[in-house]
């Protein structure tokens, strides 16, 4: 039985989502609840969890489709993680007769993981700060859930520093021959999010309605100093509060509205 992936409720006034990133491919095993695939709004980017437990046959939405809610992204077979798991099950129950001393030698098969410790993929944060400072997130140890690497993780790891490699080190670099500024081998086009294209578009609108501009006007304020500071005194004997300016700015407003 196929169990389908859809776009879930992505909150108030967000009607679509982009895909940005599947850390499942078609014929991989996955959990429920696991980590299937990234969706990007204007607002937040969400990850969208294995609604069951299963084998993933189809991905209907490719990374970049813009997809409405309750969209189809694709689907998840039942029978094939049964058929997936029965087949390693029936291996034990062949060996068994071969000999009674082999459970020992068959124990460490198990102990076949992932050189990062975990299957499960790291958290989009930790992999573009790994991918920004050139780390592999297999090299770090996660405290995720079952073990999945985070931002945190990747962070602490760049704090310690990288190992550093002996021969390597023994070998001085080759001087970099510098480059003109306007290298275009030095340029890099990188696709914008969701947030960032509707951060671009709202600055923009900002900038071709509003004026970008700050004016300024001297006025002399002598008399209005000197007055202040005739009756400041007796302002604040009689009312409590000390005398300031805006008093002089309501009065001088009132009497032209008056005018």
């Amino acid at each position: 039985m196929a169990t389908e992936i859809r776009v879930p409720t992505l909150g108030e006034s967000v009607s679509e989502a982009t895909v940005g990133t599947w850390f499942k491919k078609v014929g991989d095993t996955v959990k429920a609840d696991e980590p299937l695939v990234e969706l990007e709004t204007d607002k937040v980017t969400v990850e969208v969890p294995a609604p069951a437990s299963g084998v993933l046959t189809e991905i209907v939405a490719q990374n970049g489709e813009t997809v409405g809610l309750d969209a189809l992204l694709g689907q998840i077979s039942a029978g094939g993680a049964a058929a997936g798991t029965a087949a390693p099950a029936a291996q034990p129950a062949e060996a068994a007769p071969a000999k009674a001393a082999e459970p020992a030698a068959a124990a460490p098969a198990p102990a076949a993981a992932p050189a990062g410790g975990s299957s499960m993929p790291p958290a989009p944060a930790a992999a573009k700060v790994a991918a920004d400072n050139n780390i592999s997130t297999s090299d770090v140890d996660g405290s995720g859930k079952r073990g999945q690497v985070l931002k945190g993780d990747v962070i602490a790891a760049i704090s310690k520093g990288p190992a550093a490699p002996a021969a390597p080190a023994s070998v001085p670099a080759a001087p970099r021959p510098v480059s003109s500024a306007d290298d275009a081998s030095r340029e890099e086009r990188v696709k914008m999010t969701r947030l960032r294209q509707t951060i671009a578009k709202r600055l923009k609108d900002a900038q071709n309605t509003a004026a970008m501009l700050t004016t300024y006007n001297e006025v002399d304020m002598k008399a209005v100093m000197d007055l202040r500071n005739r009756y400041k005194d007796v302002f604040e004997k009689k009312h409590g509060v000390k005398l300031g300016f805006m008093g002089f700015f309501t009065k001088a407003v009132t009497h032209a509205l008056k005018e």
